[in-house]
């Protein structure tokens, strides 16, 4: 048998040189299998005085055992969640969305029924508004390639609506010169 004099863990295989557990070299144990380890005595508490500096005797105010304990301390855990991060809003962008929204609205069904007149101005409008908006105030707005596409494609709208009426014309006046 085997003990490690350092955490005085005893192993039985005769094959071990080392502690598996510190690394430590094993010595030969002499202490017999029935008789336990021996018992590490830790030294004495310092002795209670309670002897005032002036060698008269102390006595507790209060009750039993006032005087010799302090109060208990909280107890701290080791480690504790870092707090979650602050939530910082962005700037707001949203005329400048519904100016977009508009926009694509008006290019892409806004021919149909003509309901392009009416959501190609608002686009336009809300693009012009959303950018005046970012220009003033820059860390409260946001979203001016949105207010951009939301003016180019009202914008759009109104150039093809233009031309259509203006070709339209042109093939009347060119029916009625015959």
């Amino acid at each position: 048998m085997k003990r490690c004099p350092k955490c005085n863990q005893t192993f039985s295989e005769t094959w071990l040189s080392f502690c598996t557990q510190d690394g430590t070299a094993l010595i030969e144990d002499s202490v017999s299998k029935s008789e336990p380890p021996p018992t590490i005595m830790a030294p004495a508490p310092p002795p209670v005085s309670n002897r005032n500096p002036q060698g008269n005797w102390n006595t507790p105010s209060g009750g039993f055992g006032s005087g010799q304990f302090s109060e208990p301390q909280p107890i701290q855990s080791g480690w504790q969640p870092p707090p979650p991060p602050a939530y910082i809003a962005g700037p707001q962008q949203g005329l400048a969305v519904a100016s977009l929204v508009c926009g694509i609205f008006t290019v892409t069904i806004g021919w149909c029924c003509y309901l392009g007149v009416i959501t190609g101005p608002v686009a336009i409008g809300l693009g012009i508004y959303s950018l005046n908006q970012i220009k003033n105030y820059p860390d409260k707005f946001s979203g001016k390639p949105f207010a951009i596409t939301g003016i180019v494609t009202g914008a759009i709208y109104f150039l093809g609506l233009a031309l259509f009426i203006l070709l339209y014309g042109v093939a009347i006046f060119m029916q009625g010169v015959k």
